[in-house]
């Protein structure tokens, strides 16, 4: 299922096929945004239906719903509660390193139940089980608004780290934002570390005071965030933090150190997956800035061209 499909809506029918038989569901994410971001479009989707959210300090902790949003923490608190189960984001962080949650997952699901796991960016060894017929899956290779998924355009921008320390940005780089600002084009730029990103920040806001940055620590993470989707930030600074689980309506992406080893083949999938999401604006860039084009690189561009080939091949693609 690619970055953008419209997982959540492709989950409708099954939930709403579930709940009508007295079942209970759960959908589990291992990142507390994606709490936040799901909850008020399965409220507006299902109005009748008792939904509890819950997360580090929400207040649904101690009430009972037929349709639990959780982080995958919070199946720790539960044992053979859910009649469905539905893992979003399997391949993201915790979850995947820590085999106390995917146990807890096991846990929590009554002993006859089914679990779902969705995934745009499955691990090697989940790729190589579904080819090899180990695992049962179905692809969706296509967003619903059958435009292709934007392909990332691989820049050298030279040695970017000794510029940041000279505080100066790479003149690529550097004319990528003016671009973006001057033609009013929100756009989102992936830095490896928080180090590198606040040493550009003040050098951006240069350009445009209104430039901000975010990261996973941020006290006013939620205020950030929320002033980009309203359009009141031009252009957002962010790690790692945002590659997954925010919707921007109309935005391009860039990476500056594309090559670093924070960014795997999967990582790099789901930041370009940022670009292009609405049916108003199905179109966006994605540009990789580096020093050195890496193995992680050219796969991540190979797996999103094989998506848009698949969606051509099965006439899910307009474009």
């Amino acid at each position: 299922m690619v970055c953008g499909a419209g997982k959540t809506e492709v989950l409708f029918k099954a939930i709403d096929t579930a709940i009508a038989s007295g079942k209970r569901v759960c959908i589990a994410t291992p990142r507390t945004d994606v709490v936040l971001e799901l909850t008020p479009r399965l409220k507006n989707a299902f109005p009748a239906v008792k939904i509890a959210s819950l997360y580090g300090g929400s207040e649904d902790r101690h009430s009972f719903a037929q349709l639990t949003i959780a982080t995958t923490h919070q199946l720790l608190r539960f044992h053979e509660a859910f009649d469905t189960i539905i893992l979003d984001e399997v391949d993201a962080f915790p979850y995947t390193m820590d085999e106390s949650l995917q146990r807890a997952a096991e846990k929590a699901r009554k002993p006859v139940s089914a679990i779902i796991y969705l995934t745009a960016t499955p691990s090697r060894k989940w790729q190589t089980e579904c080819r090899t017929g180990k695992r049962n899956f179905v692809t969706i290779p296509a967003r619903f608004h059958r435009h292709s998924l934007p392909v990332p355009e691989f820049r050298w921008c030279g040695n970017w780290r000794k510029r940041l320390a000279k505080k100066q940005l790479p003149p690529e780089c550097l004319g990528w934002i003016s671009e973006r600002l001057s033609a009013r084009k929100q756009a989102l730029i992936f830095f490896p570390h928080i180090e590198s990103m606040q040493a550009a920040l003040p050098l951006l806001q240069k350009q445009n005071p209104a430039i901000d940055s975010v990261h996973a620590e941020d006290p006013e993470r939620k205020e950030i965030v929320l002033g980009m989707r309203n359009g009141e930030t031009p252009i957002l600074l962010t790690t790692t933090i945002l590659e997954r689980g925010v919707t921007f309506a109309n935005i391009d992406v860039a990476i500056i150190g594309a090559e670093d080893r924070i960014f795997t083949e999967s990582a790099l999938v789901q930041i370009a997956g940022r670009a292009g999401r609405s049916a108003k604006h199905p179109t966006g860039t994605v540009t990789f800035f580096h020093f050195g084009k890496t193995t992680a690189m050219e796969q991540a561009r190979k797996q999103i061209q094989t998506m848009n080939k698949e969606g051509k091949t099965r006439g899910l693609l307009d474009d």
